[in-house]
């Protein structure tokens, strides 16, 4: 089965499903990737982004809230990774300005809440995560030829 012709449904009916989920996509992401997070208010976007920083390194000391209100926070993960939000977004040149494409161009991993109508201004060629509350689930799919190398190297580490 390839990524291209599926989506890859993970039921996340704890935390610590979640967190299963971040460790097992941390190891296939690289520097330069898109990783978009959408689904409605309270579905886990926020503590998906934060496990994925503890899966590439960052200690526990180190807070992960969500960018609401500062739209980026940075985080000294390998590869380094900025986590954006744009809900109070709502202009395409908005997006633009805030150099998200422009990091992925230096070697940011770059992951987006809210980011679903903005793929192609950040660059395209994604892995989008649509969370979902009923049932709690995460739906995986690919935007691109990186985005499904991301999820066929996702499929081959099994699914358990």
């Amino acid at each position: 089965m390839h990524a291209e012709d599926t989506l890859i449904a993970l039921p996340l009916l704890t935390r610590r499903a979640t967190i299963r989920l971040a460790h097992r996509l941390a190891p296939c992401l690289e520097a330069s990737d898109l990783v978009v997070l959408s689904g409605p208010l309270g579905s886990g976007k926020t503590f998906l982004a934060r496990a994925l920083c503890r899966a590439l390194g960052l200690p526990e000391s180190v807070r992960v809230t969500s960018p609401t209100f500062t739209l980026i926070h940075e985080y000294d993960t390998r590869p380094p990774m900025a986590h954006a939000d744009l809900y109070r977004l709502s202009e395409p040149k908005d997006v633009e300005q805030l150099g998200l494409r422009w990091m992925r161009d230096d070697g940011w991993l770059v992951v987006v809440e809210w980011g679903a109508p903005y793929v192609q201004i950040l660059g395209g060629d994604a892995v989008i995560v649509d969370l979902d509350l009923e049932p709690r689930r995460a739906t995986m799919r690919a935007s691109g030829p990186r985005g499904q190398c991301v999820l066929e190297e996702f499929l081959a580490a099994g699914l358990g």
